[in-house]
């Protein structure tokens, strides 16, 4: 298991719809920063899509991992069969071993009987192409039904992507995700998290803390999942509470990351 970087890592300084930073960080920026932190796997997510790269982008992209010996990472939304055959290609060019997938996305929401015809008819091509598929626990989906749906494709090359947090929004905590999905999980996106009652006492709120610093039990989970071998990757992910301007958001995001991926460092080590 190898510990990374993400472009969720740094959501605030890729930037997202409405808070754009000055100089949003890029494929290359992740790529230094990775190499700053003493690492050797970077994660693309959805909010730096490669596809959207033209050739002679993902061509400079390519060198340059090639030439750190980085393992690239590939990660898309909405998994409609187009759309995972173009990122199966993509990884096949990349030479990325490891290709995450949210299943929904914008007015789409298919079913699970759905989602298995579509990744049993890509079993061949992420065979041949030595492709693990990582479906991540979004927040539609219960544990048990993402098990089930593993045991019904039942294939070495697809796994779960297995997020900390996502899960409270369906309802579900760590310890009970991870006790169903610790045999099938092949990433990890670590991220941790506090949850506090508010001040008027009816209700809680959750939102992110620095890695180490909240209530996810990185170590126990580690532990757990390291008993299946099949994890590849952990990969640090964050929750950063916006601050009074995207500058200041951006450099607390910054910051966390160091302590973070210090952190994750300490408990999986790089090679």
């Amino acid at each position: 298991m190898l510990p990374g970087i993400s472009s969720y890592t740094y959501g605030w300084n890729v930037g997202i719809e409405g808070a754009m930073p000055e100089n949003p960080m890029n494929e290359l920026d992740l790529v230094a920063q990775t190499l700053a932190f003493g690492m050797k796997c970077l994660q693309l997510g959805d909010n730096l899509p490669v596809h959207t790269f033209d050739p002679s982008r993902q061509q400079v992209l390519k060198d340059l991992i090639n030439k750190n010996e980085i393992r690239l990472e590939l990660g898309a939304r909405k998994l409609t069969p187009e759309h995972l055959q173009e990122y199966m290609d993509l990884c096949h060019f990349f030479g990325s071993p490891l290709l995450r997938f949210v299943i929904d996305g914008e007015d789409y929401e298919p079913d699970l009987k759905e989602v298995a015809h579509i990744i049993i008819h890509a079993l061949p091509t992420l065979s041949r192409h030595n492709i693990t598929l990582g479906i991540e626990n979004h927040d539609r989906f219960k544990a048990k039904e993402l098990a089930e749906l593993m045991d019904n494709i039942g294939s070495n090359n697809v796994g779960i992507c297995l997020d900390c947090v996502n899960s409270v929004g369906a309802g579900e905590g760590l310890t009970y995700v991870a006790d169903i999905l610790a045999p099938y999980t092949v990433n990890l996106h670590v991220k941790d998290f506090i949850t506090r009652r508010l001040p008027h006492k009816m209700g809680f709120i959750t939102e992110g803390a620095i890695a180490g610093k909240g209530m996810t039990d990185l170590p126990w989970l580690l532990e757990k999942i390291g008993k299946y071998g099949r994890c590849q990757s952990a990969i640090l992910e964050q929750w950063v509470p916006p601050a009074a301007t995207i500058e200041d958001t951006c450099r607390k995001e910054k910051e966390w990351a160091e302590i973070g991926a210090a952190y994750l460092k300490s408990l999986v080590p790089t090679i």
